[in-house]
């Protein structure tokens, strides 16, 4: 008696699934991933045995030791009896202080400088041209000695130059007047951090209501609560003192104030000026990018040069500028590094007094290298989220 049920197919053992041409690119991938764990392997034994042929010890521990050395500019509170851990914390500090105020401050400047260049003002766009032609064929060290230079050569703090009231300029650095920051003030800035964030989802949403119905809805109301009334009700709930502290001149040095060492000011100016010729090239191409068309439809509306470049031109480039903008982001942080030239005590000059201390050598560089990398994918990883958001979507 036969079955008229259906056969299952035939087992198909494991190598048969693949053809020779797959097993044969299994077979190189494999080969290299040994070569590579072989020379890892092989590089990390020959480590460990010249540093135990010279009674060098390995590991992290000396993290918990304590550091003895000064650091003159710090954004956090330190000192000599801190720890190694907490020195490096304090460096880390340092560079992202640099990193991140250069990076706004070299995108601003670029972006006006790449406008300029397509200025029709012949001299606006020559002087544009000269500035990035100049700045990018000059070495970013040479920039950086010589503002470093620059800076000490300025007079001393009793003939400081004073360009405003309470500014003052010296080779102590730039002295501006400050409002102290505590507790209170950063639970202010924290409801300011959280308004904004709430007024960004709720422009959002009403703006998608505005696509599906057509009906305009105000969102200043809202942005009027969030970032006004909000941070100043916990201010008057707290009874935060927003008063400003003025720089004096006390003998031979300025006592209050915000105080920008030469050595971070130099650095920021050298790392700003040459990062912004390259931004201003790829915010220039960018722009040239845009079909002309898009410029004579403007034209053709009679809307303001102004108004076409921030609502049409620009919002359009975005999508060229933002990848290359990213490496220049990228490059800008890890040109900081060079600090360690002119004495500002970043992750990379506390890092090479600790092997000097310590001879971990392995251990400062990795750290080091961890640090860049951490921050160096922190950027990517925004620079993408952003360039994905702004990106056209295929119908």
């Amino acid at each position: 008696m036969t079955s008229d049920a259906p056969r299952p197919p035939p087992r198909r053992r494991f190598f048969g699934a693949f053809g020779r041409r797959e097993l044969k690119g299994l077979f190189w991938q494999a080969l290299v991933v040994g070569i590579a764990v072989a020379v890892i392997a092989f590089l990390w034994s020959n480590t460990v045995t010249n540093l135990s042929a010279r009674r060098i010890t390995t590991g992290f521990a000396f993290l918990g030791r304590e550091a003895g050395m000064p650091i003159s500019d710090s954004l956090l509170a330190y000192n000599p009896r801190d720890s190694y851990l907490w020195a490096f914390v304090v460096g880390i500090a340092n560079t992202l202080r640099v990193a991140v105020i250069g990076i706004v401050l070299a995108t601003i400047l670029g972006t006006v400088i790449g406008i300029s260049r397509l200025s029709a003002n012949w001299l606006l766009s020559r002087l544009a041209a000269v500035y990035v032609e100049t700045l990018r064929d000059i070495p970013l060290l040479l920039q950086l000695l010589f503002w470093y230079v620059l800076m000490q050569a300025l007079p001393a703090a009793r003939a400081a130059w004073r360009p405003i009231e309470g500014v003052f300029l010296s080779n102590r650095g730039l002295i501006l007047p400050a409002i102290p920051i505590g507790t209170p003030q950063l639970c202010v800035l924290g409801a300011a951090v959280f308004g904004l964030v709430v007024f960004y989802v709720i422009r959002r949403r009403l703006i998608a209501q505005q696509m599906r119905d057509g009906k305009p809805r105000p969102s200043w109301p809202f942005g009027l609560g969030l970032l006004v009334v909000l941070p100043a009700a916990v201010s008057v709930l707290l009874g935060v003192s927003w008063t400003i502290e003025w720089p004096e001149l006390r003998g031979f040095n300025f006592v209050g104030g915000l105080t920008l060492a030469p050595e971070y000011f130099a650095l920021l100016i050298a790392l700003v000026t040459y990062t912004s010729a390259f931004i201003a090239e790829i915010v220039r191409s960018g722009i040239q990018s845009v079909p002309r068309g898009q410029w004579d439809a403007a034209n053709a509306l009679g809307l303001r040069r102004s108004f076409m470049l921030r609502q049409i031109i620009l919002p359009q480039a975005l999508r060229v500028i933002v990848p290359p903008m990213t490496s220049q982001y990228l490059n800008l942080t890890k040109n900081s590094s060079l600090a360690v030239a002119i004495g500002y005590q970043d992750v990379v000059s506390i890092a090479n007094t600790t092997l000097n201390q310590t001879g971990q050598a392995i251990e400062a560089i990795a750290l080091i290298m961890a640090v860049f990398l951490t921050i160096s994918l922190g950027i990517s990883f925004f620079m993408n989220w952003y360039n994905s958001r702004i990106a056209l979507v295929e119908r």
